[in-house]
């Protein structure tokens, strides 16, 4: 059971770094393409887009690396105040805990006397460990490092912006914006997919809400371009 439980917590993990490095791609790849079509419709030359191309991308990818290390740090934090509230309860007051830890698998439908039998079998293998996990959902050996989810939060993004860059420096706007477009359905279907949530409603708000941002940025650079 150990060895499940284990392996489930890494799939989980896993899985939560692939999540966050799709939504970095997206960030990366409507930010940067909103702003390169915004300057394209302003008339402004190849030089002038490779320029803003990699300020956008390494201000971009630098606000989401703080962004995330700030958030992970929070949380992390958090955590550890959790973990040593739960360390202090347990040594002063151990038969609150117990009875805590009876009623919790109680509530998954395990008669009483037997979630007692039960809670005193979990307790002994580390009561920490148990209440950490039934009680809060946390796993002490397993929390998130700042530094990484900063440093993938930033490598997503650079790579979602990478696209459209390339696209802006060499290929008319009408291409870029299918481009873009096409990169937001490709990146819905997987983020929902691994989510395991609709596959079109995921595509469509991606891809809907690209277009209207490329479109009022486009509009703008036409506006303030003239």
């Amino acid at each position: 059971m150990a060895h499940e439980h284990e392996a489930h917590t890494g799939a989980a993990s896993r899985l939560n770094w692939l999540r966050a490095g799709v939504r970095g791609a997206n960030d990366g790849i409507v930010s940067v393409a909103c702003i390169l079509l915004g300057i394209i419709a302003a008339n402004a030359d190849q030089q002038q887009i490779l320029l803003v191309g990699l300020a956008a991308t390494i201000s971009g990818a630098v606000s989401m690396a703080l962004g995330e290390y700030v958030s992970v740090s929070t949380q992390r934090d958090t955590e550890r105040r959790l973990i040593q509230k739960e360390k202090d309860e347990l040594a002063t007051m151990p038969v609150e805990e117990h009875e805590e830890l009876v009623e919790i698998l109680e509530g998954y439908g395990i008669e009483r006397g037997t979630a007692d039998v039960a809670a005193r079998q979990i307790e002994s293998k580390g009561a920490l460990q148990a209440h950490l996990r039934l009680e809060l959902g946390i796993d002490e050996e397993d929390l998130t490092n700042p530094w990484a989810a900063a440093l993938s939060s930033a490598v997503a993004f650079t790579l979602g912006a990478a696209l459209p860059l390339l696209a802006a420096l060499f290929l008319p706007a009408g291409i870029v914006t299918a481009v873009t477009l096409v990169t937001l359905a490709v990146t819905g279907f997987v983020s929902a997919k691994l989510s395991d949530t609709s596959r079109k409603l995921a595509v469509a708000r991606l891809v809907i809400g690209g277009a209207l941002g490329l479109a009022i940025t486009y509009g703008a650079g036409v506006l303030f371009g003239a």
